[in-house]
C-alpha cells in the first residue's frame, strides 16, 4: 500500500524502503551540515563534485562515450549520489547548516564569535559541533530540503528550474519563519537596494516590535544593512567577476563536456574564504550559469567563440541576479538566504521556460 502511495508522489519512483533510507540519510546529512557549518559543508560539495566530474571525464577519455544523463536525473555517479546527494547536497547539508545558524542566532546569541560583525544567524562559517538540539534542527531541515528538491525535480517541466537551488532558497525562508525572523526585513537606508548604510557603518538597535523580530527575538545592536559579501557587492565588480567566471566555465565545458566542473572549482575555492583569506570572490552561481550559456549557444551557432561570449553573458547575468537578490532578501533580515541559489533558480527558470517554448535548443542541465 505505502509503495503504491509513494509511487504516485513525484519522488522519481521511490519505493517505501528506498524512501526510508533516503530520509534517514538526509537526516544525517542535515545534521552533518549543522555540525561542521553550512559553508564547510558546501566546500565538501565542491570537492566531491570535482571528483565525480573528474572521474566522468576520465572515463569518457579512456573508455569511450558514456551514455548521457537520463531525463529526471540531476547528475550521475559520484556527482549525483554523493556531491548532490544526501551526504553533501546543498539542499540537505548546506540547508541544514543555514537553518542551524538561524536557530542558534535566536536560541544561543551568546555563542557569537567576537570577530563576527553581522547577526549571528547569518554566520554560515560556524561549526556547531555536537549540540543535540542544533543537530536536530539541521536534520529536520535536511529532510525538508531533500523532499522539496525531489518533488521539484520529479515534477519536471511543471517546475522548470534547478530543484536543488530552489530547495536551498525555500528552506532558508522556512527557517526565517520558523525561528521568528522577518521574511525580508526592514531596509536601513532609502530602500532595499541601498547599501550606503553599510558604507557609513550605520547601526540599528533592536529594542521593540519589528526590530526585535529582525534579530530572531533577541535584542542586539547590529549593522543597519548587512551585504552578503562586503568585498563583492558593487555592481561593476560583480559584473566583472561574472564575465571572468563565465568565460572560464564556458572554456571548461568546451574542453571537457562537464557542466559542473567550473561550479566545483568555484565551490572548492571557498575553502580560502572559510580560512579567512580576504576578498575571495564567490562564483559558483557564475560558473554554473556560464557553462549553461555555452551549452545553449554551441548548438545554436556552432562557434566556440560565440559559446565563450554566451558563457560570459550568462556568468555576468547570474552574478548580477545574485547581487540583486542579496540586496532584497539577505541584507535586511537576520539569517542567511543564499544569493547564489536564488541566482541559479532565477536564471534556470528563464532557461527552462524558453526551452519549453522552443526558443532554446535545450534546457541546459535540466532533465526534462
Amino acid at each position: 500500500m505505502f509503495d503504491a502511495i509513494l509511487q504516485t508522489v513525484p519522488l522519481i519512483g521511490l519505493g517505501l524502503e528506498a524512501f526510508i533510507v533516503l530520509v534517514i540519510a538526509a537526516l544525517a546529512g542535515g545534521a552533518f551540515g549543522a555540525a561542521i557549518g553550512a559553508l564547510p559543508a558546501f566546500i565538501f560539495t565542491g570537492f566531491l563534485v570535482f571528483l565525480g566530474e573528474g572521474l566522468a571525464i576520465l572515463r569518457r577519455a579512456v573508455g569511450g562515450a558514456v551514455p548521457g544523463v537520463e531525463p529526471g536525473e540531476f547528475a550521475a555517479g559520484v556527482t549525483g549520489t554523493i556531491g548532490f546527494g544526501p551526504i553533501t547536497g546543498p539542499h540537505i547539508a548546506f540547508a541544514g547548516g543555514v537553518a542551524a545558524s538561524a536557530y542558534a542566532g535566536m536560541k544561543y546569541p551568546e555563542m557569537e564569535p567576537d570577530d563576527w560583525d553581522y547577526h549571528f544567524g547569518k554566520n554560515i562559517l560556524y561549526a556547531f559541533g555536537t549540540k543535540p538540539d542544533i543537530l536536530a534542527v539541521g536534520a529536520v531541515f535536511g529532510v525538508v530540503g531533500m523532499l522539496i528538491a525531489r518533488v521539484a525535480i520529479g515534477l519536471g517541466a511543471a517546475v522548470p528550474t534547478d530543484g536543488i537551488a530552489l530547495s536551498v532558497v525555500a528552506t532558508a525562508f522556512l527557517a526565517r519563519v520558523a525561528f521568528g525572523y522577518p521574511v525580508v526585513g526592514k531596509p536601513g537606508g532609502s530602500g532595499f537596494l541601498d547599501m550606503s548604510p553599510f558604507e557609513r557603518e550605520e547601526m540599528r538597535t533592536a529594542t521593540d516590535g519589528g526590530e526585535t523580530a529582525t534579530d530572531g527575538g533577541v535584542a542586539q545592536e547590529r549593522l543597519a544593512t548587512e551585504p552578503w559579501l562586503p568585498h563583492q557587492y558593487k555592481w561593476s565588480g560583480v559584473t566583472a567577476i561574472g564575465v571572468v567566471g563565465g568565460i572560464l566555465a564556458g572554456f571548461i565545458w568546451l574542453r571537457t563536456g562537464s557542466v559542473f566542473m567550473g561550479y566545483a572549482i568555484s565551490a572548492m575555492s571557498l575553502l580560502f574564504l572559510q580560512l579567512g583569506v580576504e576578498k575571495i570572490p564567490v562564483t559558483h552561481h557564475i560558473t554554473l550559469m556560464g557553462s549553461v550559456g555555452a551549452v545553449l549557444a554551441m548548438p545554436m551557432f556552432g562557434s566556440e567563440v560565440v559559446a565563450i561570449l554566451a558563457a560570459a553573458a550568462f556568468g555576468a547575468f547570474s552574478g548580477l541576479m545574485g547581487e540583486l537578490t542579496q540586496r532584497i532578501f539577505y541584507s535586511h533580515s537576520g539569517t542567511h538566504v543564499d544569493p547564489p541559489a536564488m541566482a541559479i533558480a532565477i536564471t534556470m527558470v528563464i532557461v527552462g521556460i524558453l526551452y519549453l517554448f522552443n526558443v532554446l535548443p535545450n534546457g541546459g542541465y535540466l532533465g526534462f
